[in-house]
């Protein structure tokens, strides 16, 4: 294991002692874990360089409402109220 020296502002140092009491750890166990926990999240490897798409719809088939009730449905909110339930 290597040792090392850090320098944290006071008040992060703070709550990461009210933490490490919390848990019951070291202080020196929770900055481990929360640069296991960091590199977890950012490592280079789990970073996604393909451009994102949205999954394909689902067909739900037909529309149970005829269109000129679209506008009172989406608004008003009947189907909520059962006036619309089949």
């Amino acid at each position: 294991m290597v040792r090392t020296q850090v320098q944290l502002p006071d008040a992060l140092c703070r709550e990461l002692k009210r933490l490490a009491a919390a848990k019951e750890w070291t202080l020196a166990e929770t900055l481990r874990r929360a640069a296991e926990h960091w590199l977890e999240i950012h490592s280079p490897d789990r970073i996604r360089t393909d451009r994102w798409e949205p999954p394909a719809p689902l067909s739900l088939g037909a529309f149970r409402r005829p269109p000129e009730n679209w506008r009172e449905v989406a608004n008003v909110g009947s189907m909520a109220q059962g006036k619309y339930r089949r």
